[in-house]
């Protein structure tokens, strides 16, 4: 298993290698301290053989996402997560959107990392839990109450017109795409084809009204049904 760690702070590189080394012993590294190093490291020949990407979102030489962009394009079969120290959910969103899958705040422990790591892996999507869970800070106001209560009728409401819109296949695979898994193992998981997946998630984004599968998913935790 070949690694690519991209980040322009020796120390992180350093201690993300050490956690990952408990991935199993054959585990090795790729590492890039700026936009030269990653592009050069994503045009090598041995490339391809790359099993992740673990890239910063702020380096030396990049503007924006447009690193990530260059690697997804150019290694599509490289599943790339992002290290940042941002925890801004609008930034998360639009990443995972573009086609990331997974996203790791610097505050969150080793531990949680390696997890992460080992869920992309494994074919999934890691999407960082503050991005999915309500606020609970502290005591509820009225009108913080009032509004609870109008968020979970809607959640029921969105559940009422899910059951009408969708068929009970295509339920089973919004189930599945709220657990984060992509549509090789949805298809895998329901024995149907990967195009028939697409065909069925166009119609939950409709039902949805939503415009990609991060959307979907985000919009998924709020249904008790699932």
């Amino acid at each position: 298993m070949r690694i690519l760690i991209a980040d322009d702070h020796r120390l992180i590189v350093e201690g993300v290698k050490l956690k990952l080394t408990e991935l199993g012993p054959d585990t090795s590294f790729v590492t890039a301290m700026d936009m030269a190093e990653l592009r050069a490291a994503i045009h090598a020949p041995e490339a391809s053989s790359l099993s992740l990407a673990l890239i910063d979102l702020a380096m030396p030489g990049v503007q924006g996402s447009e690193h990530l962009a260059e690697v997804i394009e150019h290694l599509p079969q490289v599943p790339v997560m992002v290290l940042s120290g941002s925890e801004d959910g609008a930034l998360m969103k639009s990443l995972l959107a573009m086609g990331v899958q997974g996203f790791i705040p610097k505050a969150y422990s080793p531990d949680i990392m390696l997890s992460a790591v080992r869920l992309v892996l494994s074919g999934g999507v890691y999407v960082p839990p503050l991005l999915l869970q309500e606020r609970a800070d502290g005591p509820v106001s009225a009108p913080a109450a009032v509004a609870a209560q109008t968020a979970s009728s809607a959640a029921d409401s969105l559940e009422e017109r899910l059951r009408k819109l969708l068929t009970e296949r295509q339920i089973d695979v919004l189930r599945l795409l709220s657990q984060g898994k992509p549509n090789k193992l949805i298809a895998r998981d329901l024995g149907i084809s990967e195009g028939t997946v697409k065909i069925h998630l166009a119609a939950i984004f409709r039902a949805l009204n939503v415009r990609n599968r991060v959307e979907a998913v985000v919009a998924s935790r709020r249904i008790s049904g699932l």
